[in-house]
């Protein structure tokens, strides 16, 4: 009996897909476990093999945790919101939905093929409208929320109104904007409703404000710091520049201590916990305010070096900072508008990791020391960021490398000064930045002091003359949260007099309008601004045509109570950022999840997903768990107890190496015998030690000969200008197109294909005419034609082997370059462990006793495999699996107390072949939830050992002997045995050394 895995594939996932045999149940008496993958946008490029790794992953140990006895809940969705459907939309007017419905179709056929056992039953789609009425009602609850910071949690906006009322807000102690004025609760009282809002808008957990934002004009849209890589979008490699808009802003930063303190509750690794406390960025100083010399205001700085303030030798401000326009002189203006100009073509991350460049203007503005009242001139640097602090630094260059070097960059320059040193310390040739070590001279009251005294006594006198604070400061910023693109969560906000109101629960979803173009209006409002049918009837509560917006005199008052809707739409990260609780209670109309539904599954007990969201969805994701708990809505303070992130798997890219050759002909047979050149360009395929050859300047051999062939002294050539990296290409070649699994090209099919029409006639110089490729390893890609379908390994080897192979490729976390050559070893595995249950004739398995050395083999892999799935150890597992089935076929071991539990053992990397196994030994239902052997270590234990006996040190046999035996008994068997008799000769041994369970050695 032959082992066919499409037959059998196709039987089992048809019988999980019939039975519902993954589907989680929210009543159960089992322990539960929740393990979750990061749920894929659907692409139109499909899965490649490196998608389905942490997914793999989580499925052996969802498996695996059914064999144990839990109640698994491990279900699977579609992030679908998203640009790539959009800007599709764009280009061929096809609606999002219809491409993202075909993507995910497409998705859900391969998904099934490998064979997971998701529970699909609870499948979510985060642009389905009954999932985005969640998210929208989510939102809604943020905007009715503030966060007091007394109880250090986000309670409902009315208790701060009823404060207001009855006492004003000069005691609130709660997050809100910079700029909110102190009023008591008569004045509060006395206000109107329209000026009550723009107040309540400054402690909102969302809120409108006029924010500096990644623009990117190519996509129409304003793009997450977490969106740009190396200046550009990541989605198309776009130009991003930095502008105003009036957006939608989630103040995350008010839980960023908690942010923080919540990581050292979760078991993530280091790496990716520091990259967050990296993003939140907390730093402990002091804010103080340098008043404007000629000129009303201040300029405030936060500093964590306080005790330096009588260092100060000039400001820098953000080029971006509202005081730039309003203090440069009229000679500076110039110069001071082109940098600014010039640094919005720059995004933050790019400023902040580009610590080379060295640039700045001065503005002409002078600030006055807080103390000293000496005038510092104020100018303006693309280093200094306006989100982050105050968007401004007070420059002390002899303690920061930083402002060393910008001084003396400009120095001599009008606007700056000498640098004050304040150090007892040297630092001509670079920044004192050490906190220990000095004592502060040039200081007036900080003389003598050290940092820590230095930076109290400098608080208490700021404090003093109300010029500065103690204070905590966060390099988090409040996330933007518009974007101007259609494919997203509409808000669930209409406007009345420019001011936001919500629109209430009992009416959504409020669902996506259609729209004739995706693009932005022509007077640039977002696509949303296309539909003819976007406004809110107010007094019938339902979206109405834009028509019946009538504003009367009064300026923003609707005659109907018609008013406009939010044009903007959410970003990508809404959906993604409470999707593990939709999975929950995912058929639940009325709420996101049932408390009760909550209450069962808390949390996710395993999270697997890139690294590469450290600082995205994983922030958002634990920022909205954590505001949902202070509300009563989730059970836990953090989302994901524990998350590992899968390493990449990488491409072999293929490659081709052309090399242009111009030549020159002599034609010595025209008329008059006159030689004329006829100019000739040919191409020919190269190797790639050839290619390097032709990078340094030097001439193949290769080259040579097959021009000396063809033409002998016919042609005139200069290698030494031929021969340059000006002629030569290096071409990814699609893997698709190599023979089987060799590097060799696939030529005819290379010169049919149309990716490839410029080198249709490139020549081959050996006379096999092949041509072998280079290959390098790469990140897998679609751009770089090394991606593999896993369609393809399904169809030829099996899900079961590509899982195996998968996990077999190296530890989880890491990185490992992908060779189909490799699959056909785990192939081979398959059909070994097929064979130890079957023959030609059928099932050859047995009830007899198994002999100890096959228990003792199946034992130690039940240990290795229990051990490695907890450890998520993954691919030494499959290595164990390979060395118990080659011990067990030779001992020809076909044993069902053998053979039983090592098909379950196998079930969570191997499902389909595993429930096969099960099925044909006489076994009805699934083997998904029979319980899991058990190791016991008495078949470990060894009663025997084969001793080596050596002769004056030279191993000449050896005896099987019981460990139990004393040096005496093992002596008394070794002398009587015939062979020692034999080598012996008649000769009595010397000595006789032995070592009980190691060694016998005989000397003569």
């Amino acid at each position: 009996m032959k082992y066919f895995h499409e037959k059998i594939e196709a039987k089992w996932q048809q019988y999980w897909a019939e039975n519902q045999t993954f589907a989680a149940s929210n009543n159960s008496d089992k322990p539960k476990y929740y393990v979750l993958d990061m749920f894929p946008y659907p692409s139109g490029a499909g899965l490649h093999v490196g998608h389905p790794l942490g997914y793999i992953a989580s499925d052996i140990v969802a498996r695996y945790k059914r064999h144990k006895g839990f109640n698994v809940l491990h279900p699977q969705g579609y992030d679908s919101f998203g640009l790539p459907a959009e800007q599709y939309a764009i280009q061929t007017g096809q609606h999002p939905e219809k491409t993202t419905r075909e993507n995910i179709a497409r998705y859900r056929e391969q998904l099934d093929k490998i064979g997971f056992s998701f529970d699909w039953s609870r499948e979510v789609r985060t642009s389905n409208p009954d999932y985005y009425k969640h998210t929208q009602w989510i939102f809604i609850q943020l905007f009715n929320s503030y966060y007091c910071k007394h109880s250090d949690q986000a309670f409902d906006i009315s208790e701060l109104i009823k404060v207001f009322e009855t006492e004003g807000n000069e005691m609130v102690d709660a997050v809100c904007d910079d700029n909110v004025e102190i009023f008591t609760a008569s004045q509060w009282n006395s206000f109107s409703s329209e000026e009550q809002q723009k107040i309540l808008l400054k402690y909102r957990l969302t809120y409108l404000a006029e924010t500096e934002v990644n623009w990117c004009p190519a996509l129409g849209t304003v793009l997450a710091n977490d969106e740009i890589v190396n200046g550009v979008s990541e989605r198309g490699g776009h130009p991003v520049i930095r502008k105003k808009m009036t957006q939608w802003s989630m103040r995350i930063s008010a839980y960023a201590e908690r942010l923080l303190q919540g990581l050292d509750t979760i078991d993530w690794t280091e790496s990716l916990k520091e990259s967050q406390r990296n993003w939140i960025g907390k730093s402990v100083g002091a804010s103080v305010d340098f008043r404007l010399q000629n000129a009303e205001g201040s300029i405030s700085v936060f500093t964590t070096r306080p005790d330096t303030i009588f260092g100060v030798t000039f400001m820098t401000l953000a080029p971006e900072h509202e005081l730039v326009s309003q203090i440069t002189t009229p000679e500076q203006k110039a110069a001071v508008d082109a940098y600014v100009e010039a640094t919005a073509k720059r995004s933050e991350r790019e400023r902040m990791a580009d610590v080379k460049t060295i640039s700045g203007v001065f503005t002409g503005a002078f600030a006055e020391h807080p103390f000293t009242k000496e005038p510092i001139p104020v100018w303006i640097g693309d280093y200094v960021l306006a989100g982050y602090g105050t968007g401004a630094v007070m420059a002390v260059p002899c303690g920061d490398e930083r402002d060393y070097a910008f001084a003396n960059f400009f120095k001599g320059q009008n606007g700056m000064p000498e640098i004050k040193n304040i150090f007892n310390q040297d630092i001509s040739e670079a920044a004192y930045g050490e906190k220990g070590g000095f004592e502060l001279v040039n200081s007036d009251f900080l003389n003598g002091l050290g940092y820590k005294d230095g930076t109290k006594k400098v608080i208490e006198e700021l404090e003093k003359i109300g010029q500065g604070k103690g204070k905590t400061n966060y390099r988090l910023r409040d996330a933007v949260f518009s974007r101007q693109r259609y494919w997203g969560e509409p808000f669930p906000v209409y406007y009345v007099n420019g001011l936001p109101q919500m629109i209430d629960a009992k009416h959504l979803p409020i669902v996506l309008p259609e729209v004739e173009k995706y693009l932005p209006t022509e007077d640039g409002q977002p696509p949303l601004g296309n539909a003819t049918n976007w406004a809110w009837d107010s007094i019938n509560n339902k979206i109405v045509s834009n028509e019946f917006v009538t504003l009367s005199a009064v300026e923003g008052q609707s005659s109907n109570g018609v008013y406009p809707l939010e044009l903007n739409t959410m970003p990508g990260w809404a959906g993604s950022s409470w999707y593990w609780m939709r999975y929950m209670d995912a058929h639940n109309e009325g709420e996101f999840a049932s408390a009760d539904a909550l209450k069962y599954w808390e949390n996710v007990d395993l999270y697997i997903g890139g690294s590469e969201h450290a600082t995205g969805h994983l922030l958002y994701s634990r920022f909205w768990n954590k505001f949902l708990k202070d509300r009563g809505y989730a059970p836990t303070e953090e989302p994901f107890k524990k998350l590992i992130n899968q390493g990449m798997i990488l491409g072999m890219s293929a490659f081709v190496h052309v090399y242009l050759l111009n030549t020159r002909i002599k034609d010595e047979f025209n008329k008059g015998n006159i030689a004329i050149d006829h100019p000739k360009r040919e191409l020919f395929f190269v190797s790639k030690e050839s290619y390097d050859q032709i990078i340094k300047g030097e001439t193949p051999d290769e080259v040579e000969n097959w021009i000396s062939k063809k033409y002998g002294n016919k042609i005139e050539r200069n290698f030494d200008l031929i021969c340059s990296s000006n002629d030569v290409i290096k071409r990814h070649v699609d893997v698709s197109l190599l023979l089987g699994i060799t590097d060799e090209l696939n030529i005819d099919a290379f010169r049919l294909d149309n990716r490839y029409n410029d080198l249709k006639d490139v020549i081959l110089l050996n006379e096999e005419e092949t041509y072998i490729c280079s290959r390098e390893v790469e990140k897998m890609s679609k751009s770089k034609y090394n991606v593999v379908n896993p369609d393809d390994i399904c169809n030829d080897y099996g899900a079961d082997t590509l899982r195996l192979y998968e996990m077999f490729l190296g530890p989880l976390e890491q990185a490992k370059p992908w060779n189909t050559a490799g699959i056909t070893g785990v192939s081979g595995f398959l059909k070994k462990l097929w064979r130890l249950y079957f023959d030609d004739n059928g099932l050859i398995v047995t009830d007899a006793e198994p002999s100890a050395e096959m228990y003792k083999s199946l034992h130690k892999t039940i240990k290795k495999v229990t051990e490695d799935i907890e450890n998520f150890s993954f691919n030494t597992s499959v290595s164990q699996f390979m060395i118990c089935v080659n011990e067990l076929a030779q001992m020809k071991c076909n044993h069902r107390k053998i053979l039983e539990p090592l098909a379950i053992i196998v079930s969570p990397y191997a499902p389909h072949i595993a429930e096969e196994l099960w099925s044909q030994l006489g076994h009805e239902g699934s083997i998904s939830t029979v319980d899991f052997p058990v190791f016991e270590e008495k078949y470990l234990v060894e009663s025997e050992k084969e001793y080596p006996v050596s002769f004056n040190g030279k191993m000449r046999f050896t005896i099987k002997l019981p460990l139990d035996l004393t040096k005496e008994q093992i002596q008394e068997i070794v002398m009587a045995d015939e062979r020692t008799i034999a080598q012996l000769a008649g000769n009595t041994p010397k000595n006789i050394i032995i070592v009980p369970g190691k060694i016998i050695n005989l000397v003569g």
